[in-house]
């Protein structure tokens, strides 16, 4: 099966670097295990954020933890990006017809192909790496959880950020009552994308494509990490771990799915989780997540792995490490290590998803309302005062029609949240 040209982009800021320093072990510290055979890896996908496990696949091979055997792509590598070892093929069929032995599978490829080179993926007989978003629906995602039930393999999930040991800090901070009572958690994210951003590839900005589900809206693939980092603080990991979805979307660009949204979430514990999301902004700062307490705040800037802690005692601010997940993965093969970001748990995700893939098309946001800068495809739109909106939606837990925002002509959309 051929892999489209192109691949998504991982949750991060044009030209920004992951901050791992700090307290705990950065990504890449942990140890081959003495006498573990190297790993035998093919990667699927080695454009876009393909490039990354690329980088990091060459790491890892010069630590003897993996073997790079095979590579597939529809677009031929570029010269001296795979190592001379690894064999390349044009897609994972012809791959799989000529490779035996694999241990593991990485598939960072295009969103609508997911579903497919994951299922292909783990005939192998390999463990899977897949990155995010795990699929482009729910039912594609309960076909893949009954694949990987049934081929008794190992899958992890692209989202970088629950690598941070910042979660677990604020684990410790909720338990121990530090911020008082948890009142409420909101992400807010604010990036800018130009009109290149989606002219890259032809499923830029789609909900589908000849009727297959692709779902590239602003909270399910360039600010993700936001919507799945704030889930798995708030402890929402399974379906069974989520109560109500509610999103209302918009868009200020001429595509087909959001690019400014808001996504309200209530845990089945009963926490409210509101995300403030937009690719349209003046600037690009880094996404965050917010800990509303009866006693103070913590804030989470997940690409920095930086935490701030804010009680009647003071501010603290520290940044932490973080645990590659490909690592993750190869530990918990070697060794039982939990994975960070197994498939089933990206099951409160996928509701997400599948509430922003099933509600009405995105409402335009008008002219009036929005303002273009930059020239020719450097070009973004910015929708006036979005700044402010994002943050009194975190604060208020509130949609942007709620707030009466003039250019908010839609309203909540409930999704109906599956019986578990």
């Amino acid at each position: 099966m051929a892999t489209p040209t192109g691949t998504h982009s991982p949750d991060a800021p044009a030209g920004s670097t992951t901050a791992t320093a700090g307290r705990g072990a950065a990504a890449g510290t942990s140890a081959h295990a003495v006498g573990v055979a190297a790993a035998r890896v093919a990667l699927i996908g080695v454009h876009g954020f393909g490039t990354h496990h690329l980088r990091n696949l060459e790491r890892l091979q010069a630590a003897g933890a993996v073997e790079l055997v095979a590579v597939a792509d529809p677009q031929p590598p570029s010269a001296g990006s795979v190592p001379a070892s690894a064999r390349v093929y044009p897609g994972l069929d012809e791959l799989r017809s000529a490779t035996t032995g694999l241990d593991l599978v990485i598939v960072a490829t295009p969103i609508q192909t997911h579903a497919p080179l994951a299922l292909a993926a783990l005939r192998t007989g390999a463990d899977l790496y897949l990155e995010k978003p795990p699929v482009a629906s729910l039912g594609d995602f309960d076909r893949l959880c009954d694949a990987a039930a049934e081929s008794g393999r190992s899958v992890q999930i692209g989202f970088q950020s629950l690598g941070s040991h910042a979660l677990q800090e604020i684990e410790n901070l909720v338990a121990a009552g530090t911020l008082g009572t948890l009142k409420g958690i909101s992400a807010t994210g604010r990036w800018v994308r130009d009109r290149a951003y989606y002219k890259r590839s032809r499923w830029a900005g789609k909900r589908s494509i000849n009727g297959v589900d692709v779902v590239d809206g602003v909270a399910t693939n360039p600010l993700a990490h936001a919507v799945a980092t704030a889930l798995r603080i708030a402890g929402a990991r399974t379906t069974a771990d989520v109560a109500s979805v509610e999103t209302e979307l918009y868009r200020a660009n001429d595509i087909e799915s959001d690019d400014t949204s808001v996504i309200r979430i209530r845990t089945a514990s009963g926490l409210p989780i509101t995300c403030a999301l937009t690719i349209c902004a003046s600037e690009s700062v880094e996404p965050y997540i917010t800990l509303q307490g009866s006693a103070g705040t913590a804030v989470f800037h997940y690409t920095e792995d930086r935490l701030t802690v804010t009680t009647a005692s003071g501010t603290t601010e520290e940044t932490y490490g973080r645990d590659d997940l490909t690592e993750n993965l190869l530990a918990h093969r070697n060794s039982g290590s939990p994975l960070i970001s197994p498939l089933l748990d990206s099951g409160a995700f996928m509701l997400v998803l599948e509430a922003v893939r099933t509600a009405p098309l995105p409402a335009v946001i008008g002219d009036a309302h929005v303002r273009w800068e930059g020239y020719g495809e450097a070009a973004h739109a910015v929708v006036v005062d979005i700044e402010a909106a994002l943050e009194r939606v975190g604060r208020e837990h509130a949609t942007f029609s709620e707030l009466g925002l003039p250019w908010a002509t839609s309203a909540p959309c409930a999704f109906s949240v599956p019986a578990s």
